[in-house]
């Protein structure tokens, strides 16, 4: 993978270069490591190889190398998916402006463990419905999982992951299907798996992850005592007073699950 930028990346080099400086430490890889870049006049070096400096750097873009330009990590197909900096390293990432990651006071990274850990996911079968970046498979292949079924649907969040570093390598224990959950669940055995980790959309984008369907399908295919946790943030609930995760609650209690609330999400139990 070749460097990845963010405008404070590229205000250190940028820095290093006006101050005279023959090298400069930096992060390369959205501080997952630290590197040293040599630093040149109208070049920087990193590998063995030679880079132009980025003189403006967008603030909320992170920019990668593709043939002989720096490229911001973004696609626009039927949407536009763009991956964010945060300060904590771990990047999020927008589908048409929405942010899909909780970032306001926690690294997204660090709250998908909090989250993972709630299932006790050493030695089980992990359903991973919406697989995003990868975050809740990535902790879960940390703390031990038997095997990780991750989904999904969108190719460019895919092509995100490709060159996000924070994000999971696919192979045992964790796979990666491009699929719909709405339409992979159904395929998977009874009682197939023994822990399930459901962070859709919001309701307004896949209204159908929330139907009570789906909650059926899930209480199918999960073992009896198996976890879910189920984020589902409060959407609408200052606009609208609609209370979204007492509505999933229900559901969720209809498809024969014990529910209680858990941060910004639900902590279920299949009975």
């Amino acid at each position: 993978m070749g460097p990845l930028l963010t405008s404070d990346v590229s205000d250190l080099l940028l820095a290093a270069r006006r101050a005279g400086a023959a090298q400069v430490e930096c992060s390369l890889d959205l501080r997952r490591s630290t590197a040293v870049a040599d630093v040149g006049a109208d070049s920087w070096g990193w590998r063995g190889r030679r880079y132009p400096y980025l003189e403006r750097c967008k603030e909320r873009t992170i920019y990668h190398w593709l043939d002989d330009g720096f490229q911001p990590v973004a696609r626009y197909s039927s949407s536009l998916v763009k991956l964010i900096p945060t300060e904590w390293g771990a990047p999020t990432f927008e589908i048409d402006g929405i942010k899909m990651l909780p970032t306001a006071k926690v690294s997204p990274y660090a709250d998908a463990e909090r989250k993972v850990t709630l299932i006790q996911p050493a030695g089980k079968v992990i359903l991973d419905t919406c697989g995003g970046l990868g975050y809740f498979a990535a902790w879960c292949v940390q703390l031990r999982a038997a095997r990780i079924l991750s989904y999904e649907k969108n190719p460019d969040v895919l092509w995100l992951r490709t060159l996000n570093p924070w994000s999971p390598a696919v192979g045992e224990p964790l796979s990666l299907t491009e699929l719909d959950v709405s339409s992979g669940i159904a395929l998977l055995p009874a009682g197939s798996v023994d822990a399930a980790l459901h962070d859709p959309p919001r309701f307004g984008i896949a209204g159908e992850l929330y139907s009570q369907g789906f909650y059926d399908q899930l209480a199918r295919v999960l073992r009896r005592k198996g976890k879910l946790f189920h984020y589902t943030g409060t959407p609408n609930k200052l606009t609208t007073g609609r209370d979204v995760p007492q509505e999933v609650s229900i559901r969720l209690r209809n498809a024969g699950f014990a529910v209680e609330r858990n941060g910004d999400g639900l902590l279920a139990v299949k009975k």
